[in-house]
Formats: C-alpha cells, sequence, structure tokens
C-alpha cells in the first residue's frame, strides 16, 4: 500500500447523516492481468475483514471498468473463484476469440503506435483528439463487425447486464471530439455497451452513431471522478505509472494531491514484487489471471488490518 460531456449525469446523492464518511473506490486498467489483481485484492481485502465494495461511488477504467461492473452485480468470491477454476479443454478447431483487444493493422505495434501518437501531442486534450482520428481511420479500414464482437466479448464477462441501483462510473473518451466521458446508470446507455466502450483501446467502440475510446485515455486513474468523497481507494495495476508527460497532470500522482487539496483521505495499492511476478511481460495474456489473482488476494488479506481504521 502506497500513501501517497455527453452522456455524463449528475451523480446520485447519498442519503447519509452528515457524520458519515462518503467512501469512493477507484479501479484502474492493467488488461487480463489487472482485472484479475484488482478482484484477487477485493476479496482479500474482504476476507481480512474489510468489505470496500459497499462503497458509495465506484469509478472504472478500461480493465478496471469490467471489475466495476463486476464487483457491483457479484459476490467478489464467486469472482475469484471463477478466476481460479481449471479452464476448461479446449476443443479441436475451437476459435481463440480476440485476447488483447488492440486490432490494428498488421506490423503494427500498438504501444508503439500511440507512443508516437503521444509524442507528437502538444497537450492531454490534443492526444485524444489524434488518439480518435488514429482510431476512426483504423476503423474506416476495418470491416466493421469489431465493436458488435466485442460487445459479445463484454457481455460474456459480466454477471448482469444492468446498471446496478448505485453510483458506478464507467470512463471513456468520445473518438470523434476527444471530450472525455463518464457514463454512469443516467446515461442512456446499456452498462455492457459503456463498459465496451472504457476497454476499447484500438478500433473505436461504436453505440448509435458515437464512437468511444479506452477511459485512460480521459486521465489514467481517473481518481479526480471522486473529488469530494472523505476517504478514496485506489487500486492501480500499472502503480500510478504513466506514459504521458508529467506536465500534463495525467498521472496518479497528481490526482491524488488534488484529492488531498480538496480534503479527501486517500490511500493506493499498487502490485507487489509477487504480483509483477504474476503479470509476466503481457498483460492481456488470460494465462496471468490465475496467479495474478492468487497474488492481489495475498495482498489485499495482509493490507486489510491496515486500512480498518481508514474505510469505515
Amino acid at each position: 500500500m502506497n500513501s501517497s460531456v455527453p452522456h455524463t449525469s449528475k451523480p446520485d446523492s447519498h442519503a447519509l447523516p452528515s457524520h458519515h464518511p462518503r467512501t469512493a473506490l477507484v479501479l484502474h486498467g492493467g488488461g487480463s492481468a489487472g482485472n484479475a489483481w484488482e478482484i484477487g485484492v477485493i476479496a482479500g481485502l474482504f476476507d481480512g475483514g474489510l468489505d470496500v465494495t459497499g462503497a458509495d461511488l465506484i469509478v472504472g477504467t478500461s480493465a478496471g471498468a469490467t471489475v466495476a461492473a463486476q464487483i457491483s452485480s457479484a459476490p467478489t468470491r464467486e469472482l475469484l473463484d471463477a478466476i481460479l477454476a481449471p479452464a476448461p479443454e479446449r476443443q479441436p478447431g475451437t476459435i481463440v476469440a480476440d485476447r488483447s483487444r488492440v486490432p490494428v493493422g498488421p506490423g503494427v505495434d500498438h504501444l508503439e503506435r500511440t507512443g508516437g501518437i503521444i509524442a507528437a501531442s502538444a497537450d492531454a486534450s490534443d492526444m485524444r483528439r489524434r488518439m480518435g482520428a488514429a482510431a476512426l481511420e483504423l476503423d474506416a479500414a476495418s470491416d466493421g463487425s469489431t465493436s458488435a464482437r466485442w460487445r459479445a466479448t463484454v457481455a460474456a464477462r459480466l454477471p448482469s447486464p444492468s446498471w446496478p441501483e448505485r453510483d458506478v462510473r464507467i470512463t471513456a473518451v468520445d473518438a470523434r471530439t476527444g471530450e472525455p466521458v463518464v457514463f454512469d446508470r443516467h446515461s442512456g446507455v446499456d452498462l455492457v455497451d459503456a463498459v465496451a466502450a472504457s476497454t476499447s483501446s484500438g478500433l473505436p467502440y461504436t453505440i448509435g452513431d458515437d464512437r468511444y475510446l479506452d477511459g485512460g485515455y480521459r486521465r489514467n486513474e481517473n481518481a479526480d471522478l471522486a473529488s469530494g468523497y472523505d476517504r478514496v481507494l485506489v487500486l492501480s495495476p500499472f502503480g500510478g505509472r504513466s506514459r504521458h508527460p508529467l506536465e500534463w497532470g495525467m498521472q496518479l500522482a497528481a490526482q491524488v494531491d488534488e484529492l488531498r487539496a480538496g480534503g479527501s483521505t486517500v490511500e493506493t495499492i499498487f502490485p507487489d514484487s509477487g504480483a509483477l511476478l504474476a503479470f509476466g511481460q503481457n498483460v492481456m495474456d488470460p494465462s496471468t489471471r490465475p496467479p495474478a489473482a492468487r497474488a492481489g488476494y495475498s495482498q489485499g488479506k495482509g493490507l486489510a488490518a491496515q486500512l480498518i481504521d481508514f474505510w469505515p
């Protein structure tokens, strides 16, 4: 542990006594491994006596958006058990679903491509516009079936297709305008579509006439959405690191400083050495999920006692 728009609606109100600290759980992206690690951490915290799934606000970005939807509609222990269950034996001839969700052209490395866009950008707003334009260009060269296939993949991962009756916010970026977007249950967008948009880091995801990109392009962890909450817990599979210039303020440290300046108490959980080893070299690889979940569970259970006083 480290101590360190369109379709957007107003936050839910909370009928809580004024003395009751309002809590927010922020879940960042990190591919297959990061998703499993976050579920493991939350399950470990629970078994250690701390249930953070009842947070007044849950913010989900990219793979963290999937976690936010999952823990809002299913017991975390069930989610953990599903990750740790032996994978069914694949029959000969079975088609393997797209694992990385980075459907770029042949021979083009996704990190190199997006890194070039970041390097050429003047600021975060310019970067988002450029990312959107590049994604739309890739989309124009595709067969147009990617969004439907990705929606089916995301839907299969969620325990429920419906928004929970609570304040869950899912981040994305409008690919056409570069504007940040925050979806919630009042946005008029299905939960499956919101999560699919937030996890779309290659081709844009289609909702009606609109196109969306990964919520991590809004502002990495997007912890700033927890402004005004008394206690904020951030799970960051990438350890708060950012690919963007520090002067843009996209990094978690800048968000934490802003939250604390506004009166919030903030705690962050980053992967420890065991979790990083479990992540391996490719966080998109589904084979990393069981070891990442186990490492997260061990971390969460070990941290629970330290966080009991922090989390009401």
